[in-house]
């Protein structure tokens, strides 16, 4: 029998793949999309989500159904094959809500199917088995996605159509180029940022990056930077930022999709960033990769 068509599909079972999918499956199906079969047939035995048990449709990338809306939430580095994916489910739009800037390869490996990035500051974190909700953010979507919008604030979520989008996700690549670095380096959740010692160098970190990021079109004023980041810190105090859960799984962290875009960004702006520079080498020194030139 042929599989239905779902109305939403969330590519990535990650932690807050499988924390968007089990919320929204509240209100109606859900596909969710592994990174391969044995990780589909795992997940069919339900996972933990909170207190909640969820037991996902879940399928392997080359049996994806077809899907109205199809939501991206895989590591930056999987975006072109994600977007593959999600092409060939032959969907309405495709949203991601990654790290770093990777609308325009989605987009790319899209096609003539409308895909754009929006962003999101809901936070969740793998501990063992079981997914773990760490802290009530805000997602954003780029016009077009009014349907997508509706669908989340139905299932609870603070979310909400951006017509300045642009802006917005330069906002959320403050929050991820200051919090995410220190939090994998440092093996500590948001919230411990705010406190000494961290907080001098969180700080030092938004205050070096605001300048280039206002320039890009940032529409903050540089204390109202630092007070973003704060609130962020503060409202997902007890997240594990994906950057520590990579390093704490021994995987590739996404520092290139991150500080390297900020790197990259200020060099084409002829501005030079030292501390950012040397978060970005630490980082990946500890990850086991060379340290690149962005």
């Amino acid at each position: 029998m042929d599989t239905p068509r779902f109305p939403l599909a969330v590519i990535g079972a990650g932690a807050l793949g499988l924390h968007f999918a089990a919320r929204l499956a509240t209100r109606g199906p859900v596909a969710v999309i592994a990174r391969n079969q044995a990780r589909a047939a795992a997940l069919r035995g339900g996972v933990d989500i909170g207190a909640q048990r969820y037991m996902p449709e879940v399928f392997a990338p080359e049996d994806a159904p077809a899907a109205d809306w199809v939501l991206v939430l895989v590591k930056a580095a999987d975006t072109a094959d994600a977007a593959r994916t999600a092409r060939a489910m032959a969907p309405r739009g495709v949203l991601s809500l990654q790290n770093g800037l990777t609308g325009a390869m989605l987009a790319t490996g899209c096609g003539a199917i409308p895909a754009d990035q929006g962003i999101t500051t809901e936070g969740a974190f793998r501990d063992g088995a079981r997914v773990v909700p760490a802290g009530a953010g805000e997602t954003l979507l780029p016009p077009g996605f009014e349907a997508v919008a509706a669908a989340l604030a139905a299932a609870g979520f603070r979310a909400r159509v951006e017509p300045d989008i642009a802006a917005a996700r330069l906002a959320k690549l403050l929050v991820n180029v200051a919090i995410n670095p220190l939090a994998a380096l440092f093996r500590v959740p948001n919230g411990a940022l705010l406190e000494a010692p961290h907080r001098g160098l969180l700080d030092a970190l938004v205050d070096e990056a605001w300048p280039v990021l206002h320039g890009a079109g940032l529409q903050v004023d540089a204390d109202a930077a630092r007070a973003r980041v704060h609130a962020v810190a503060t409202a997902t105090a007890g997240n594990r930022a994906s950057m520590l859960q990579d390093v704490l799984a021994g995987r590739r962290t996404e520092i290139d999709a991150i500080t390297g875009t900020l790197l990259a960004m200020a060099a084409a702006q002829g501005v030079e960033l030292p501390t950012h520079r040397a978060v970005f080498t630490l980082v990946k020194r500890l990850e086991g990769c060379p340290s690149v030139s962005s």
